[in-house]
């Protein structure tokens, strides 16, 4: 046989095959109707072909439900006979038909079941059923538009109503997120967190895209409390309250409780006292609050302005995070004595602050031009030259 004739002879034996299907489907809601299977003691006629051909319960089934719906669709039988259409494609059709509006109407039925049989001639099985997910718009646009809305209003009012978030402390230093957003609320979070999760542009960024999105949550959120728009919590800004003795802060040890109940280690502690509000208290030997001194805040005000005029974002090499996300960090610890003023501040943005904080990075004030430069650790540069940032500054 030459090329032609065997691609002939496939499509000839497909339609064949057709045939004999439609002519099998027959036979079976024929025998289906004079109650045989029952008559024979099986449960039902798909169970009573699985045993008779040794076919699966989940074919057996496909063959019952077809022969009821080409016997009851004409039209799909004529089509499943002349080969038109194929039995997977006349079973896509048969089920769209079925789930159809109860009042669509018969004249508006028949032409929906006439535009898919013509659709089968190009489309496969899962296309098609993706074309009948459209059908209603085809043939009866107004309705479809009014279904369309009525079930989106549902889904809005099911998405509003069960909307929830949670934070559940695992006591393993881990805090779990769940929860659930209706649309406008997740585009709103999306907006937001997106333009946060972008890779470092240094071509060095060791976080998972999942790492990235946490980051950007709380990053986020910092701004937020930065803010003077967020209502009062109880007389007083949004504030998180992290307790730790003054003394053991000062000696660079000691673990931080946050309000939450949760814990801090002293790293995290340090690194929450750089660009914090800092509320002295004597402490009782039961831990209790005896006195409260006047709230200092650090680096704020014209100090700020000035640190953000002079580094212009975050200082870290590589970053391009602007002021608004940035904390100031004292290059020497405020803990350990060091100054709260322009000398001896740098901004940061919350994921390089972490890496500070870490003490593998080391930073400095260039003598020169009193900008900051970063020294890295040797596992980054042997020679561990300086590195400053060249996102905000060029030269």
């Amino acid at each position: 046989m030459s090329d032609d004739e065997l691609v002939d002879s496939l499509d000839t034996i497909h339609q064949a095959l057709q045939t004999l299907t439609a002519a099998q489907l027959h036979v079976i809601r024929e025998i289906d109707g004079r109650g045989l299977p029952i008559a024979q003691h099986a449960s039902s006629t798909a169970v009573w072909l699985r045993e008779r051909h040794r076919i699966s319960i989940h074919a057996a089934k496909r063959l019952a439900d077809l022969a009821k719906a080409v016997d009851e669709r004409p039209a799909l039988d004529t089509a499943l006979i002349a080969g038109a259409v194929n039995a997977e494609q006349a079973t896509v059709i048969a089920n769209t038909v079925r789930d159809l509006p109860d009042d669509l109407g018969a004249d508006l039925v028949d032409e929906a079941e006439a535009v898919l049989i013509g659709q089968a001639e190009q489309f496969e099985p899962t296309i098609l059923r993706k074309a009948g997910e459209r059908i209603l718009a085809h043939v009866a646009p107004e309705i479809a538009d009014a279904r369309d809305a009525a079930a989106l209003e549902r889904q809005e009012a099911r998405a509003w109503q069960t909307r929830a978030f949670q934070l559940t402390r695992l006591g393993d230093g881990r805090v779990r997120l769940t929860g659930w957003l209706d649309e406008a609320g997740a585009a709103t979070v999306n907006a937001a967190l997106d333009p946060l999760c972008a890779p470092r542009h240094d071509n060095d960024e060791p976080r998972t895209p999942g790492q990235r999105r946490a980051d950007a949550l709380v990053e986020v959120c910092d701004l937020a409390t930065a803010t003077e728009r967020l209502p009062d919590n109880g007389g007083q800004r949004p504030h998180v309250m992290v307790t730790v003795p003054f003394e053991l802060l000062q000696q660079q040890f000691g673990v931080g409780v946050l309000d939450t109940g949760g814990r801090l280690s002293p790293t995290q502690v340090r690194q929450m006292a750089c660009d914090a509000q800092v509320i002295p208290a004597v402490l009782g030997g039961d831990g209790q609050v005896l006195d409260l001194g006047r709230t200092r805040r650090l680096i704020s005000g014209s100090l700020r302005r000035a640190l953000e005029l002079r580094d212009r974002g975050c200082a870290f090499p590589g970053c391009d995070r602007p002021p608004r996300w940035c904390d100031g960090h004292h290059i020497r610890s405020w803990a350990d004595g060091g100054p709260t003023s322009l000398d001896n501040s740098v901004l940061l943005c919350g994921y390089h602050h972490r890496i500070i904080h870490r003490g593998q990075w080391t930073v400095r004030l260039r003598a020169e031009d009193g900008r900051p430069e970063f020294i890295p650790p040797a596992y980054v540069d042997p020679r561990q030259r300086p590195r400053r940032n060249l996102y905000h500054h060029q030269t």
